[in-house]
């Protein structure tokens, strides 16, 4: 350790000594202020006026990647932006990005590392890769680095939707990482708004259910493909292991010395709701007891919970004391609901297509 120590303390010296003339430049804000958008006049007054060529600015990356491997997080961040704006190696501006989202990760700037995923996204989606599969591999570290930022924002699962539901992205997933249908599953059913994309991503559940199974996917198999109500009741008791036990899905919240799992409970009234609407389409009339089994709840539970859709107009029904049932009321559909919802359909489909005609063109003119 001591070697090490020493070696480490060495490769620091020199890479200080390399980096002295940039890194003394951006430490005065005065000089700091000539920097212009315009990349080319940078180099060439940083070399007329400062002696400032090409080797003290791949010194400087050099130096801010040392400073995030020693844990320095917020110098390495403030470094590699300053590199950026230096930097004409597409390459090497890339490979700060993610050092720079990396680090802001690891200091829980959630907020500036939202940002920086974005331009990595686009970075990745407009960018000619060597092959396809580099493409792919890039999404997925992406998908990876945005769970830690998306778990930490307040509108992190519809966030988790909006790019993991992409076309591209999902085609991802479910190439090289169908674990991450987790998160994308356990996103659709704590949030209510996404009805439309959740009929097309119940069909991946399907497709996907021989190269990848947990309690969760295997949840959402049982209540919208195999209508097994009582395999999804065991799975739902699996599914809150797996919560628990998920580092992004079990984040706990200490309040008054109270630890509390807030997605763990959103999951369970969540998918209690799934259950019940799917054997309520089937069922006109259903027994309470038979109804409490199913959601996991017991008699008095079952019968307050329903109460409460009710009172809540979540549910067109009545409850029967004296027979102890649930009576469904006929629900016709909205005929303009319906046209929104295909019109909408239609909408993401012609969007889909155009993007994928403008690739083909760029990719023909590229040849």
């Amino acid at each position: 350790m001591i070697e090490r120590r020493v070696e480490v303390v060495a490769r620091l010296k020199a890479l200080e000594e390399a980096a002295t003339p940039l890194v003394s430049f951006l430490q005065n804000a005065s000089a700091v202020q000539e920097l212009r958008a315009d990349k080319q006049y940078n180099l060439q007054m940083l070399h007329d006026r400062y002696q400032i060529g090409p080797e003290q600015i791949e010194a400087l990356y050099q130096y801010a990647k040392f400073q995030f491997e020693c844990g320095n997080y917020s110098g390495a961040a403030y470094y590699l932006y300053q590199y950026r704006a230096l930097c004409t190696n597409s390459e090497r501006s890339l490979s700060a990005l993610w050092g720079k989202m990396a680090a802001e990760v690891l200091m829980q700037n959630w907020d500036i590392a939202l940002e920086e995923l974005n331009r990595l996204k686009e970075i990745i989606d407009s960018k000619s890769f060597s092959t396809p599969l580099n493409q792919v591999q890039s999404r997925i570290w992406l998908m990876h680095w945005s769970l830690f930022i998306f778990f930490n924002n307040e509108n992190g699962r519809a966030q988790i939707i909006d790019l993991f539901n992409q076309d591209k992205y999902l085609n991802a997933i479910q190439t090289n990482a169908p674990h991450l249908l987790r998160y994308l599953a356990t996103a659709f059913i704590v949030n209510k708004r996404r009805r439309p994309q959740f009929k097309d991503f119940i069909k991946v559940i399907q497709q996907e259910q021989h190269s990848y199974k947990d309690p969760i996917t295997e949840f959402l198999a049982c209540v919208y493909v195999n209508y097994d109500f009582d395999e999804a009741q065991k799975k739902m008791k699996e599914c809150e292991e797996v919560i628990l036990n998920d580092p992004f899905l079990g984040k706990h919240l200490e309040d008054s010395n109270l630890s509390t799992v807030p997605l763990r409970d959103e999951f369970l009234e969540n998918a209690r709701l799934f259950v019940f609407e799917t054997y309520c389409r089937i069922h006109q009339r259903i027994d309470m007891e038979v109804l409490a089994e199913k959601l996991n709840l017991n008699y008095e539970e079952a019968e307050r919970w329903i109460v409460n859709l009710i009172r809540n107009s979540k549910l067109d029904a009545k409850i029967d004391s004296q027979s102890g049932t649930v009576i469904m009321e006929p629900n016709h559909p909205n005929v303009y609901e319906q046209l929104i919802d295909h019109t909408k359909a239609l909408s993401g489909r012609t969007s889909k297509l155009v993007s994928q005609i403008l690739e083909h063109a760029q990719g023909q003119s590229a040849r």
